[in-house]
């Protein structure tokens, strides 16, 4: 299989980014320690702190979906429920 790219956008409900950023953060450092993580980066909105944007790169589409099985993804899916406006998962692949 090939590399996956992936952009998440995820918009927190205002009175609640700081929460929200609190429970991305948490996932940067073991997922970054996953196999088969090759880029796990965050971004935050400059005109807008409640949109934030994770932008990926995996080994493969297995890769991520074990990355969405883990105790501290399914953690975070858990801690955020209910705290955002939107949340949008497209995974890429690179054409050129």
């Amino acid at each position: 299989m090939s590399k996956l790219t992936v952009v998440a956008k995820i918009v927190a409900k205002k009175e609640l980014v700081t929460i929200v950023k609190g429970e991305l953060l948490k996932l940067i450092e073991p997922t970054r320690k996953e196999d088969g993580c090759i880029e796990y980066k965050l971004y935050q909105d400059n005109d807008n702190s409640a949109v934030f944007v994770f932008y990926e790169n995996w080994e493969s589409a297995d890769h991520l979906e074990k990355h969405m099985n883990t105790a501290h993804f399914k953690g975070f899916v858990a801690a955020i429920g209910g705290m955002t406006e939107e949340l949008a998962i497209n995974k890429l692949t690179q054409l050129a």
